[in-house]
């Protein structure tokens, strides 16, 4: 019997996360992958990254990520491909396990918990309003991690059990803190809403949350000009600057959500009604605090903790609940409804993805070669040059056509001058950067028109040797290897 309820319970988690994988895709090394993976790499290889280590390695303190995985490597004999592959995997199934938990005690019908389940999982990919983000990463990401934990969380305090949630939370916290401590924030507002028999929040019950998502002293120091710079290429991190349609993504889900919990409560859920109203006092909160910290110049070093950040959960929330709904009201014991249903929304945001992959793979499992020029090249920067090698690269590339986001440093495993995109996310974390990064911006500004004198104005000031540049290469230099679109190249 216990078997067969594991089975009941987890084989159809299990299938739906591989559907919501193959949904999503998976693109390792990309975006935000570039800081942590290439984190995990130095970790198990110290050799690796002589220069511009500052660049990854300083955000990483705050998380204990990229050690845990290095040591997971270690330990299992995985590689580190692999391991990230599982994980990642692991994070998506505890993810909608406890969505499943959650809808459980929200929903009576077996129907709508699943339909929960199933929608959350065909909207991994679901963009969170203007906040840059996703439900969940196409990589393996703390945030996926400390996701799946703070939902976990939520359903122990659903179903009574407070008291096993501290640990998780506190577990999320040591993976991503800034997303922990807005989880810690709905959990609070959880409990109350749970344990008030009216709904009468008490914001001051959830101020410790946003203690928690501050940073350390280089918030009261004055910002440079680098910073700025820095921080300016980032438009979403500027609340007042977003469009209205970003706007009404952030506040029109709290509208829906306080709509729920009337309509639940009049017909008799209770459980429901105060779980959404828990998500629209946690919204109500999350949303003046941003706009506290976003509004005035003298908290802009603030900033970067992207506040408007709480909408993630949110979002969460919004597709279980509208899954859960629907399942309910519209699917019922039809298995025609449930076959569009599935078709609908996971067949819809395949298509998107699929528009957006820009001729790569929508998976790019280990170990399959890319088709790409791009990922063809750092394959062979990492085959064919030295450890110790200092690379240049157009400091845009992360944008170019076909490239896909994908880092140089974690895919290729070598040093390079910094990047005008991802660098720059990571100079506005970590302050102390911004001088080098502006001073090598400004090194390689006009790159597209370099010749070779300016080639060995990189060498002769910051000791670049190599460099990845369009095909063909500018005279002089001593090109080693080439595809249609780049050549890797010496510089003499």
């Amino acid at each position: 019997m216990q078997i067969k309820r594991a089975l009941l319970e987890y084989l159809p988690i299990l299938l739906f996360t591989i559907l919501g994988f193959l949904v999503m895709g998976y693109h390792p090394g990309m975006e935000d992958d570039g800081v942590y993976l290439t984190a995990v790499k130095a970790d198990l290889n110290p050799a690796l990254f002589p220069h511009n280590a500052d660049f990854f390695r300083l955000q990483l303190q705050a998380t204990l990520f990229d050690s845990w995985m290095a040591h997971f490597v270690q330990w299992t004999g995985i590689t580190l491909a692999w391991a990230e592959l599982f994980w990642q995997f692991a994070a998506l199934f505890v993810i909608l396990w406890a969505t499943g938990r959650i809808a459980g005690k929200l929903f009576a019908e077996k129907r709508a918990q699943w339909a929960a389940v199933a929608m959350v999982a065909a909207m991994f990919t679901l963009p969170v309003a203007g906040t840059a983000l996703n439900i969940a990463d196409q990589h393996l990401h703390p945030r996926n991690l400390a996701t799946a934990l703070i939902l976990l969380a939520v359903s122990r305090i659903l179903e009574g059990k407070r008291w096993q949630a501290v640990p998780l939370l506190l577990l999320a916290f040591v993976l991503h803190p800034i997303m922990a401590a807005l989880g810690i924030s709905f959990c609070a507002f959880e409990a109350l809403a749970l344990a008030q028999q009216a709904a009468p929040f008490h914001l001051r019950l959830a101020e410790s949350s946003l203690a928690a998502a501050f940073p350390l002293s280089w918030i009261l120091e004055p910002a440079s000009p680098a910073w700025r710079q820095a921080l300016n290429t980032k438009s979403y991190y500027f609340l007042f600057h977003w469009t209205w349609y970003e706007w009404l993504g952030a506040l029109a889900p709290l509208f829906l959500f306080w709509v729920l919990s009337r309509v639940a409560l009049r017909h008799g859920q209770t459980r429901l009604s105060r779980f959404a109203l828990a998500v629209v006092a946690y919204g109500v909160f999350q949303q003046i605090v941003a706009m506290a910290i976003l509004a005035p110049n003298s908290l802009e070093r603030l900033t970067p903790l992207q506040p408007m950040r709480y909408l993630q959960l949110v979002y969460i929330f919004m597709a279980l609940a509208a899954g859960g709904l629907l399942g309910s009201f519209l699917l019922k014991e039809h298995a025609w409804r449930w076959v569009v249903y599935l078709l609908v929304f996971n067949g819809s945001m395949f298509l998107v993805q699929w528009e957006l992959i820009d001729d790569g793979a929508h998976l790019e499992l280990p170990p399959m070669a890319s088709a790409t020029p791009w990922l063809q090249a750092f394959d062979w920067v990492r085959q064919n040059t030295p450890q110790d090698a200092y690379f240049a690269l157009d400091p845009q590339y992360l944008a170019a056509p076909g490239e896909g986001f994908h880092s140089f440093r974690a895919l290729a495993e070598r040093s390079q001058l910094s990047d005008g995109i991802k660098d720059a996310a990571v100079v506005t974390q970590v302050p102390t950067l911004a001088s080098a990064w502006q001073q090598q911006q400004s090194a390689q500004a006009g790159w597209p028109r370099f010749q070779l004198a300016e080639f060995e104005q990189l060498k002769q000031k910051f000791g670049v040797n190599w460099v990845l540049v369009a095909y063909p290469a500018a005279a002089g230099l001593g090109c080693r290897w080439h595809n249609d679109a780049l050549t890797v190249c010496q510089i003499p």
